[in-house]
């Protein structure tokens, strides 16, 4: 696309002169006879550069100098003044002019400061570009992933990550939710600001109260001077309320008062805080069947949904397993460290239940573990080796001489439930049975939270 330039020049022979030789060079060009004219045509073309005459009457060139450099600094200004007149030329410059000429000039002259002038414009655009690209990666940096459902992941967070919409993060426990919240703040305006995180589920009860809003002296035993909770300590940045779902019901309202109101009321005190706070959740619940049973209120969720991502458990993304093993490869210092073909098929292809955590563990333990620089199959944990592709054996590899089919159930249900991170409603969906149905397999095989793997 033809660069497009603005000439502003009371002179109608010289303006038709100027306007003549830049088109003769594939410019797009368009003219004005004064300063009002041309500050009116700039508003309404935004050309990529302005070339106006220093003396006209009525608006001068030094004030339609200072105005567009104050509308648009980028855009460069070539000023044109009389010959011997350097005085006037240099006071430009220092008012942001990019170059001058000075009359008379001839036509190689001109076309050569203009095609300086568009050049070094062009270096900035693809220099200015280049750093958002680099910004971005480096926000992305470890965010691993070219599969459909993480591309999808990523598109969504350029988009939100500038605005001022609350955020919910989805998915399976290990697939870095905390991660995708640190990008959306590291990519917005509140960049400079604190991304504070709390986990709702590791706090007790009669504490968490306290450490989201804070407390005042006295409030309760032990309360011996104020407290600033995690509300304040964001103000002006981004709050990262991870594991929501385990935020008891008694305590809902309060925080969806403080979402929707911006204000937040410390334990023990009378006086609300106004804040400026943007608050992206994280949760592997399914929210919509907490509502169901009364865990968890429908406006609270439809507050914190404003933008929903669901994250896709490592399974689903086979093509990012790869790219995973040699990043984490590299992060825990396996230069030189390479993994046979037969190792990776099987890694790529185990259904890693802890995700992307798990893969993480399992790439750092191996490392520690190893007795040379090169991986086999015969160097991985035995959960993995035993693991084959299900298109080959089939979901179960049951043993030739039989297997109880009790055990076999009772197998299944734990293993949901290990996937799930032993959250009920997740296990039951993955199982593709009613919740109540689970519960009474857990009954009746005695499952508890005791076998729970370390």
């Amino acid at each position: 696309m033809a660069a497009k330039i603005l000439i502003i020049d009371d002179d109608t022979s010289l303006r038709r002169v100027l306007e003549y030789n830049l088109q003769e060079e594939g410019y797009e060009v368009v003219t004005a006879a004064d300063g009002e004219a041309g500050l009116a045509l700039f508003a309404e073309c935004s050309p990529a550069l302005v070339v106006t005459d220093l003396k006209m009457p009525g608006i001068s060139g030094f004030q339609v100098l200072a105005t567009i450099k104050e509308r648009s600094p980028a855009t460069l200004v070539i000023v044109i003044t009389a010959f011997g007149a350097i005085d006037t030329a240099i006071e430009a410059m220092k008012l942001g002019a990019y170059d001058y000429i000075t009359k008379p000039f001839n036509r190689d002259q001109l076309k050569l400061v203009v095609k300086k002038a568009l050049e070094l414009q062009g270096l900035s655009e693809e220099n200015r570009l280049l750093k958002e690209e680099l910004t971005e990666r480096a926000e992305f940096r470890n965010i691993i992933g070219i599969s459909r459902g993480m591309e999808r992941v990523f598109a969504i967070v350029r988009k939100v990550a500038d605005t001022e919409a609350t955020v919910l993060i989805t998915g399976e426990s290990g697939t870095g939710k905390e991660l995708v919240a640190k990008s959306i703040h590291s990519l917005s305006s509140r960049r400079a600001s604190p991304f504070v995180p709390i986990n709702c589920a590791a706090i007790p009860r009669d504490l968490l109260e306290s450490e989201l809003f804070g407390h005042v002296k006295g409030a309760f035993t032990g309360a011996v001077r104020d407290k600033v909770g995690k509300f304040q300590s964001a103000d002006g940045g981004t709050l990262f309320l991870d594991e929501v779902g385990e935020l008891p019901v008694d305590l809902q309202p309060k925080l969806l008062r403080a979402l929707q109101e911006r204000i937040v009321e410390p334990v023990g005190g009378t006086t609300s805080q106004k804040l400026d706070v943007r608050v992206v959740a994280a949760t592997n619940v399914d929210l919509e069947a907490a509502i169901t049973e009364g865990r968890f209120r429908e406006d609270l969720y439809y507050r914190l949904s404003v933008i929903p991502i669901h994250l896709p458990a490592l399974r689903e993304r086979e093509d990012d397993v790869l790219l995973l093993i040699k990043h984490f490869t590299a992060k825990h210092g396996g230069a030189g460290v390479t993994f046979a073909p037969r190792a990776l098929e099987v890694m790529k292809h185990y259904p890693w239940p802890g995700n992307v955590r798990e893969l993480e563990n399992t790439i750092e333990r191996l490392l520690i573990m190893r007795n040379s620089d090169s991986i086999d199959v015969e160097d991985l944990p035995a959960k993995l080796r035993g693991v084959k592709k299900s298109r080959e054996i089939g979901v179960i590899n049951l043993p030739a001489e039989g297997y109880s089919l009790e055990q076999l159930e009772r197998e299944i249900v734990v293993e949901a439930l290990e996937r799930s991170d032993w959250n009920q409603t997740a296990a039951a969906r993955f199982l593709r049975i009613p919740r109540h149905t689970l519960i009474y397999r857990m009954e009746k095989y005695n499952i508890t939270p005791q076998e729970r793997k370390r």
